[in-house]
């Protein structure tokens, strides 16, 4: 699944009827939620029923597509069925029980809008007649045809509206092998350390910009609520908050996309950042540095590209030699490995070669090879992941 994104241009009374249609969706989503708490025994078909009895009911209601109006019961029994399977896991203390939501998005499957014949204008028909948007982008949609657009997702931000189309298609690169292995040790001085002693300094975009946002924030704090002078104050926080959010993923996409397709085998630690950010003295920078982002892209391009992305156990990666396997004891602020058996090496670069070398063991040991690094992909599915972001003019 391929996700394309565009930004939509339109009179200011247009916007306000997307805005009731984001409303409308999140009372879809919000009343199926309820439905479920009071009853016993609701399933995924009670829900699809309740959509068509709130439609009967309420007027504004029944406006919404139908089509829409399910999305939006299969997004509260998306968020129903996680807390069970939750539940079924000993291990997850924070079950994660469904609660409302404020919605941001509503999401058409394949009725209720239009494309025009040059596919850079879309139209929502309705009940709420919301009329014809232009679409600005830097992707083309003739690529695909009109049978591949499986959803159409229109979302609020802060700093305007966006129409997701979530299109069938299958993303592969032809990638000529490099016959390059490597290991990365993340770390929070540098965003990572590999195998051959490269180190990335990490961006912190986030740091940079808390002067700005505290500005932001504090002048939010000052304004009267619920006057236009807040509204303002905030959205200019918004902005701000989006601001950072994308060039945080943006340097994350284009370093994992780096990574993958200069080296046939990439090792990383199977880390679990929930655990490591219960230390709050570490827990602000760990976040920012979004580790878990970079893995599943680095998931992602391995399955596009056809190349290995292996994640091993963290277990002594960074306490084990690399040249004689002898366990050195060493605390957080020990940068320096220093071995009896006369090796001295940087910390992480150490670990990062242990990594690689525990993924090659385990690689070789399931009798795994290069033709077949597809299946040694644990790429999670997400869609957010194959999104191409657009450039704005």
């Amino acid at each position: 699944m391929l996700v394309i994104e565009a930004k939509l241009y339109a009179d200011q009374p247009q916007y306000q009827k997307l805005d009731q249609m984001i409303r409308t969706a999140s009372f879809v989503r919000n009343s199926c939620l309820r439905y479920w708490m009071d009853n016993e025994k609701v399933g995924q078909y009670d829900l699809s029923r309740l959509c068509k009895e709130l439609a009967g009911e309420f007027e504004w209601a029944k406006k919404l597509n139908s089509m829409a109006r399910q999305a939006s019961a299969e997004r509260a029994w998306a968020s129903i069925k996680r807390f069970y399977d939750n539940c079924k896991n000993p291990s997850l203390k924070k079950k994660g029980f469904p609660k409302f939501k404020k919605g941001r998005s509503v999401e058409y499957k394949t009725s209720g809008w239009q494309l025009s014949k040059d596919m850079t204008a879309i139209n929502f028909r309705d009940g709420f007649k919301a009329g014809w948007f232009k679409m600005r982008g830097g992707f083309d949609l003739n690529f695909y045809q009109l049978n591949q657009i499986k959803r159409v997702r229109v979302i609020r931000r802060a700093d305007g509206y966006y129409c997701q189309f979530c299109i069938d298609q299958e993303r592969q690169e032809n990638i000529k092998p490099s016959g390059n292995a490597i290991g990365l040790d993340v770390g929070l001085s540098h965003f990572y350390t590999d195998s051959n002693g490269q180190k990335i300094d990490n961006p912190r975009h986030l740091r940079r910009s808390e002067k700005q946002l505290k500005r932001l924030q504090r002048q939010v704090s000052k304004k009267k609520k619920g006057s236009n002078s807040r509204k303002k104050a905030i959205n200019k926080l918004g902005r701000k908050h989006l601001k950072v959010s994308r060039q945080r993923k943006d340097w994350l996409v284009k370093l994992a996309r780096c990574v993958v397709s200069s080296n046939d085998v990439v090792a990383y630690e199977k880390l679990t950042v929930k655990n490591m950010v219960k230390n709050h003295c570490l827990a602000k920078s760990i976040n920012s540095a979004s580790w878990r982002t970079f893995f599943d892209w680095l998931e992602y391009y391995g399955k596009v590209m056809g190349k290995i992305v292996y994640g091993v156990n963290p277990q002594y990666t960074s306490q084990e030699c690399p040249n004689c396997k002898a366990i050195v004891k060493k605390t957080l602020s020990q940068r320096t490995h220093i071995c009896k058996c006369g090796c001295v090496m940087d910390r992480d670069e150490a670990g990062a070669i242990n990594i690689l070398a525990k993924a090659l063991r385990e690689l070789s040991r399931g009798g795994h090879s290069q033709t077949s690094s597809l299946e040694l992909v644990n790429a999670n599915g997400h869609i957010n992941l194959c999104q191409k972001e657009r450039k704005f003019s």
